[in-house]
């Protein structure tokens, strides 16, 4: 199996079977977001603990194959990972969907690295990027306590 066909493999998995897909009970952040031209909302759930480490992430939402897969990776990555450490995964990943040919994090395995890279093909479709950063954009913005749903749009 090439490259290619692999990312396809795991976009489609995630797609179609979206990990943490479920409203995290006793969360302590969240935050809204929305992609108009595509119809992609979502809504992400944090349980952060007294030292600012993931215990919890999730999400509730719907859209297309690349933005459900984007949520699905994402949850699952950053389940576990301190606040340094999520937010030097989210800032790699926004550097890499729109400008780097590959992450350059140390927090993450190859495995892992792996699962996000299958996302780097939708840079050749600019729509696409939108719908592969909302949930990343959404989950800063639950870190950030933004208190305002946000439109991918206006990013």
């Amino acid at each position: 199996m090439n490259l290619k066909e692999l990312y396809q493999e795991i976009i489609l998995d995630h797609g179609k079977n979206p990990r943490n897909l479920r409203k995290s009970e006793n969360f302590n952040k969240d935050a809204k977001g929305h992609n108009p031209l595509c119809g992609d909302n979502v809504h992400i759930f944090l349980k952060l603990d007294e030292k600012k480490k993931i215990e919890d992430i999730s999400f509730e939402g719907s859209g297309c194959a690349i933005s459900m897969a984007s949520a699905s990776i994402m949850t699952e990555l950053l389940n576990g990972k301190n606040e340094s450490q999520t937010k030097e995964i989210i800032n790699d990943f926004l550097e890499m969907i729109k400008n780097k040919d590959k992450l350059d994090n140390d927090n993450l395995n190859e495995n892992e690295k792996t699962k996000l890279m299958s996302l780097s093909g939708v840079k050749q479709y600019p729509m696409r990027v939108k719908c592969a950063t909302l949930a990343w954009h959404t989950l800063t913005s639950a870190v950030n306590d933004s208190q305002e749903d946000l439109n991918i749009e206006k990013i």
